[in-house]
């Protein structure tokens, strides 16, 4: 399989930029740890003091906004190399961002990379000709009065109703799916287990081997083909994958934010009219979650990852619903990203079957070899 595909399946899939090897730690701390950056990356400059686990989020905000690979501004294989120009240009353009930020909006981030650069590494700088005649603005009509919107319990209730009912879900324990995830014109077999109340484990079967992410229950990992053990996730992985780890997650979503508020939303998702939910935690990135207006279903999640230089963005796609045992269940899901995506389509789903919880246990690391015995 191409290289530059396969990293990129572990980016969108795993939620990292580019391998932890090629990273090149300066010491035994993880990059995925909460010890400031220059203390496990070489060569920090401009984000001395960042957790490392905000260094390769950060990396790949500065990618989706450019439009450009990792390589663009870092060497293949020793990333701490300033050969680069772009290197050097965007540790200025970080140094401007947050001077603009500091100096014009009280140190809230405001302006991003993205602001002026729109997903090209040259911002436009002269505003584009038109190709045609400007429309002649339409004379103003009188706003008919917006029809009042349900509140957020209602739209919850409703979703918990469209699935089956609380009763329903709850006789429900287990759920093991087998299907396809598909990138583009790859295709490989994937294998979702799930166990309540919020254990998961995805195994994707690639040429290489298996790549792997789970959720105990309390924190994630993540094995990747090759002799490097598996990893902890990061924080933010963690939040994220827990989301997905939640085997109740009509019933659940009420408990998961402080706050809700409902907004319209002005585009159809699936040729479907939609209610956009906004839930909100103190300090957290907003999520947005939006259920089909007619059947009350979850049709798409919007959630966010901080980084000192602005939020990523994951889309998640929720169709093709069946009912098996008395609910409804997504049999296919599309993970979105800026720079790529991928489908997951169920094909066989069972469900109530027993699966031994050490199926989402971290496997432990092999023991060194001893050491053979001096002369």
């Amino acid at each position: 399989m191409n290289r530059i595909l396969f990293h990129r399946i572990v980016a969108i899939l795993f939620l990292a930029a580019c391998s932890a090897s090629a990273q090149n730690p300066a010491a035994p701390s993880r990059e995925d740890s909460a010890d400031p950056a220059e203390q496990v990356f070489k060569n920090i400059q401009v984000l001395k003091g960042t957790p490392a686990y905000q260094v390769v989020p950060s990396m790949q905000f500065i990618a989706n906004s450019l439009g450009v690979e990792c390589e663009f501004c870092h060497v293949r294989g020793t990333f701490d190399k300033d050969d680069k120009k772009p290197k050097q240009t965007a540790r200025q353009m970080i140094q401007m961002q947050m001077a603009i930020n500091r100096d014009n909006f009280k140190g809230e981030r405001e302006v991003t990379c993205f602001s002026c650069h729109r997903g090209s590494h040259d911002p436009v700088a002269v505003p584009i000709i038109a190709d045609a005649e400007p429309k002649r603005p339409e004379p103003e009509k009188a706003e008919a009065a917006a029809p009042a919107l349900p509140t957020a319990d209602e739209i919850l209730n409703k979703y918990v109703q469209a699935v089956g009912g609380a009763a329903a879900l709850e006789k429900i324990n287990s759920r093991v799916e087998k299907g396809t995830i598909n990138f583009g014109q790859q295709q490989m077999p994937v294998e979702v287990v799930t166990k309540a109340p919020n254990k998961r484990v995805s195994v994707v079967h690639t040429p290489n081997g298996d790549n792997i992410t789970a959720f105990d229950g309390h924190a994630g990992w993540v094995g990747n083909p090759g002799p490097r053990p598996p990893r902890d996730m990061s924080a933010p992985e963690n939040e994220a994958f827990g989301f997905d780890s939640t085997f109740y997650l009509p019933t659940e979503l009420k408990k998961m934010f402080a706050q809700f508020r409902v907004r319209p939303a002005t585009d159809k998702i699936g040729g479907h009219d939609v209610m956009q939910l906004i839930g909100v935690n103190p300090g957290k990135p907003p999520m947005r979650l939006f259920f089909d207006k007619e059947s009350g279903l979850l049709v798409r999640s919007i959630r966010y990852a901080d980084t000192p230089l602005g939020r990523n963005p994951t889309q998640v796609d929720y169709a093709d619903y069946r009912a098996q045992d008395g609910v409804k269940v997504p049999f296919q899901w599309t993970v979105a990203r800026p720079q790529g995506r991928f489908t997951i389509q169920v094909t066989e789903l069972q469900q109530n079957v027993p699966v031994d919880d050490k199926k989402f246990e971290k496997p432990t690391a092999p023991a060194a070899p001893p050491k053979p015995a001096g002369n």
